[in-house]
């Protein structure tokens, strides 16, 4: 089975060896029809530390690091 890839903003980066990732997304409002843009945050594996608050990154689901982590960051989202 295919692995979800999903790209975000780093919003944290305190904790060693994570991110957390806020991922967008735009869904149609089902009475008024306006584009709504809804948001989820994401605890993300960085296991070199290499990316800081603001990047914009691709993450990729993977087998549960910890209790929250399943994302693992895989590049630059340029």
């Amino acid at each position: 089975m295919p692995k979800r890839v999903l790209q975000g903003v780093v919003i944290s980066d305190k904790t060693d060896k994570t991110l957390t990732v806020r991922v967008e997304r735009k869904v149609r409002h089902p009475l008024y029809g306006k584009f709504i843009r809804q948001s989820k945050k994401y605890a993300v594996h960085d296991a070199e530390n290499n990316f800081k608050i603001g990047q914009n990154v691709k993450i990729r689901e993977c087998r549960p690091i910890s209790k929250s982590k399943r994302w693992e960051v895989i590049a630059d989202g340029k």
